[in-house]
């Protein structure tokens, strides 16, 4: 992905360009994960990611907006990306209305030859005059107006009939901060001193979190270069609260990066901490993360269900099991992931789960315990999960299990800890 160099990048046509261009390739597959907004100019990349986010979050209610204002569907993915754009940013920022038409217009003159500029004026301006009827027919469209898949919708409707709406919710809004403290750098009572004398409103969660009252950049968190505090959502830091090893236990985070929940672990006990992951580039931030924060473990890459090319035969007194998933309990901080999973994708998780799962029981000392962890809220990922491997694992027993569903205050998680008989 390229930007148009003669664009200034503080202005709001390159922002609406390169967030055009984003989301394009995400509409066409690529995930957000690859690294498209940190390839922008550092000085538009917060306006590119608000629109980024922004617009596929409302992605939605956007495409059923353009499908009443366009004759026929467009043949340039990048205009049509840019006309979603445009109207979150026209539905967000309504006392600019005429400088984000403005500047649609411009961004639209580096596309496909500029052919399109009149296309672009024509349907923010028509939006902008029909804005109350369009709304008015978005709103009776429930589908539309939920943001998201059909498929998505009826899974969550039938898991969670009371719930369902609060789920979707939250997972069209802006995701909260939250902090953890490095017990072992600072208190929380600490820390939270600290960011009062930064002006930073910050309150109390879980064992060691803090959640903030407005999102801030890293930058301006005291002593984070030191390795005080990390971001981490507290549904996340339910995973070390609930595996809690023993000082001196052997630890397996066998899906680790980037490396949130291995530094949690290690900040809460002395540990003999090996952690896995499938690709070096993903080791390097656990590596990286651990290096900041003064932790240290054993990282290796590898596949964690292939035990022949990793295990030395040395059990575990506690293994970490967070297994990929739909994402579906973190969609606002990946919007992305909606647009981009299909319904069968859901079993295709499932399947690889029930195969890490049953490979890893196996490095389970007797005794020792389990944690299966996933950012989904999707049964089949979850709860119908354990109840398979159960049925098929005489010797396992779980002793906590926690379907944490998202709302204002933290992502969606789901925890079962299961201990070995001895």
């Amino acid at each position: 992905m390229t930007q148009d160099s003669s664009l200034p990048p503080r202005s709001l046509a390159y922002a609406l360009l390169a967030a055009a261009r984003i989301d394009a390739a995400v509409l066409a597959g690529q995930s957000l994960a690859d690294g498209m907004i940190g390839r922008v100019d550092p000085i538009a990349r917060p306006a590119v990611q608000d629109l980024v986010y922004g617009s596929l979050r409302r992605f939605g209610s956007s495409d059923f907006l353009l499908a009443s204002l366009l004759a026929r569907p467009l043949s340039v993915p990048e205009i049509h990306a840019l006309l979603l754009v445009a109207l979150y940013r026209l539905e967000t920022r309504p006392d600019s209305v005429h400088t984000v038409v403005d500047q649609a217009v411009v961004a639209a003159g580096a596309l496909a030859g500029g052919k399109f500029r009149g296309l672009v004026n024509g349907v923010l301006r028509n939006f902008l005059r029909r804005r109350e009827e369009l709304l008015g027919e978005l709103a009776e469209d429930g589908l539309a107006a939920s943001q998201h898949p059909y498929w998505w919708l009826k899974r969550l409707q039938a898991a969670y009939p009371d719930d369902w709406p609060a789920i979707v919710a939250a997972g069209n809004g802006p995701p909260p901060m939250a902090l953890r403290v490095n017990r072992r750098r600072c208190s929380r009572d600490d820390y939270l001193a600290r960011l009062a004398a930064c002006g930073h409103v910050g309150t109390p969660v879980g064992e060691v979190g803090i959640q903030l009252a407005e999102p801030v950049g890293v930058d301006a968190l005291p002593e984070f270069d030191a390795g005080w505090v990390s971001v981490q959502d507290p549904g996340a830091q339910r995973a070390a609260e609930l595996l809690a090893p023993a000082s001196g236990s052997r630890v397996l985070d066998a899906c680790a990066a980037p490396g949130g929940k291995t530094a949690h672990l290690l900040e809460t006990a002395d540990l003999d901490l090996l952690a896995l992951d499938l690709k070096s580039a993903r080791c390097r931030r656990v590596e990286e993360n651990l290096a900041r924060l003064g932790l240290s473990a054993q990282v290796a890459v590898a596949d964690c269900s292939q035990l022949a090319t990793w295990w030395d035969g040395r059990p575990f007194d506690a293994v970490l099991a967070d297994v990929p998933c739909s994402a579906s309990g973190v969609v606002r901080r990946n919007p992305d992931a909606k647009w981009l999973r299909r319904e069968e994708d859901i079993a295709r998780f499932a399947k690889a789960q029930a195969t890490i799962l049953a490979a890893l029981w196996q490095v389970v000392r007797p005794g020792g315990k389990l944690l299966y962890a996933t950012c989904s809220v999707f049964p089949d990922e979850n709860g119908a999960q354990i109840r398979r491997f159960l049925a098929n694992h005489p010797d396992a027993r779980p002793d906590y299990e926690e379907q944490i569903l998202p709302n204002a205050d933290h992502d969606g998680f789901y925890y079962c800890r299961l201990e070995k008989a001895a």
